[in-house]
């Protein structure tokens, strides 16, 4: 018997046929006018719903044409720079006021406010043994798998899983956003301990502290961290707690619960679409590019040497040989990327206090550089910025913290987002979401076993 991984040579033919028999003309797509992947031929999404959540936006119309403006969002009709103003003034944590104001559709008064903290301290508690049971029995290399199952797994504890009134749904949904950060933290230290053969030190989540302060405490070992760290760590979970109801991992939230299914489920699957390279791993492409950069330069602010490399990377001669500089462009902002604007403020300070200014002017003079490189190769006058992941894994970086936690880090924020999305779900219910596929292959005749040839 070999090992559960092994690729038999059974296995490699098979998946030869697999592959030769799936492969489906391209020019169908467009004679049947099929919106791959729900998009447009512009790569606009196909609408296929209504939201209060949230709003991204990137044109305005003048005379009839689209005119591409500096990108907005906003949570709930306010404004994310706006919210991220409010919250820095009045001088508090600003995901947990972010949360309250996806999941109940209002900004929170002072006592509202502090009694949504409070509820989120008293939930940041696993059942008993969970830790010893769950997390460490089988520590995954992949953190956000092992949220997927630890999710589930909560499933078990909860007498009133399957329960989908609103109340007990909000119930599940506080206690997620509460617990998520806990059960990333834990995973990683058991990853940690067990693969990477590193000391293993669990601390328990303090009730007092914020989501981002939790985080920091948890994760370093003497359990200490500055002001500005965890400021900018909450900054991170602001911005990425909601983008709209059209990515994929929160239309995966709106397919699921259609389905009548229960909260862990939806939170699971979603997290299971959020794993996927192509959404929620991008800022650690944009740090292992970063790292290849500054092994292949000299001098940070040397623009030629920048130019130099970057155009190799364009032309699939360096890095990863994609063509791709990661963390510039996005599917809907061009001008720029509101998240990355209200980011980019205030990653120069944390630069400062890390004493690593001199990356930070190296990201300054990529993000420009980059810009000039695409919109040329691209021979077009559509403007090309940085988006949110530029900016992230450099911060994340700073805060020392592990790039197996980077996709994690976005699901701890998003998940705020994931629930008001199923809450939404469920209070204007419709039928089970169900997209068509039209079928290409012609129709066949049975063949009995004996006369069938042997495929190649």
């Amino acid at each position: 018997m070999g090992k559960y991984s092994d690729l038999t040579p059974e296995i490699l033919k098979l998946s030869e046929i697999c592959i030769k028999n799936g492969v489906i003309d391209p020019k169908l797509y467009e004679y049947y006018d099929v919106k791959r992947g729900l998009r447009d031929a512009d790569g606009k999404g196909v609408l296929t719903g209504l939201t209060e959540i949230s709003e991204v936006t990137s044109v305005t119309h003048k005379n009839g044409e689209r005119v591409p403006i500096p990108g907005k969002l906003y949570y709930r009709g306010y404004n994310i720079e706006d919210l991220v103003k409010g919250f820095i003034h009045d001088e508090h944590y600003g995901f947990e006021e972010i949360s309250y104001l996806l999941l109940t559709g209002n900004l929170p008064t002072n006592d509202e406010f502090e009694k949504f903290n409070n509820l989120l301290g008293y939930y940041r508690t696993l059942p008993d043994s969970f830790v010893r049971d769950i997390i460490m029995k089988a520590p995954s290399r992949n953190i956000m798998n092992a949220l997927s199952r630890e999710v589930l797994t909560l499933y078990c504890y909860d007498e009133k899983a399957e329960d989908t009134s609103t109340p007990n749904v909000l119930r599940q949904c506080i206690q997620l956003i509460a617990l998520l950060p806990v059960l990333a933290v834990y995973s990683y230290q058991a990853f940690n301990y067990f693969h990477n053969k590193q000391s293993l030190f669990i601390h328990s989540p303090n009730p007092d502290l914020s989501t981002a302060e939790n985080i920091l405490h948890m994760l370093r070992p003497d359990c200490k961290y500055s002001k500005l760290e965890a400021k900018l760590l909450d900054m991170a979970l602001v911005l990425h707690a909601e983008h709209g109801g059209g990515n994929n991992s929160t239309f995966t939230t709106h397919v699921v619960t259609s389905s009548g299914t229960d909260t862990y489920s939806a939170i699971a699957a979603a997290l299971c679409s959020l794993k996927g390279p192509k959404h929620g791993g991008a800022n650690i492409k944009v740090v292992k590019m970063f790292r290849y950069i500054k092994k292949n330069i000299t001098d940070y602010n040397d623009k030629d040497q920048i130019r130099a490399v970057l155009t190799k990377i364009l032309d699939k001669e360096a890095f990863d040989k994609t063509g791709l500089i990661y963390g510039m462009g996005h599917a809907i902002y061009t001008i720029s990327d509101p998240r990355a604007r209200v980011f980019k403020r205030f990653v120069k300070s944390l630069s400062e206090e890390k004493g690593r200014t001199a990356e930070y002017r190296l990201y300054s003079n990529v993000e420009e550089i980059a810009a000039e490189l695409i919109t040329k190769r691209r021979r077009t006058d559509k403007p090309i910025s940085a988006n949110v992941d530029f900016y992230s894994g450099f911060v994340y970086s700073m805060l020392d913290l592990p790039t197996k936690l980077f996709t994690p880090l976005f699901a701890i924020a998003r998940v705020s987002g994931w629930s008001a999305h199923r809450i939404e779900e469920l209070v204007n219910p419709s039928k089970i979401i169900r997209p068509a596929y039209r079928n290409v292959r012609e129709h066949r005749y049975y063949v009995p076993m004996s006369g069938r040839k042997p495929q190649e």
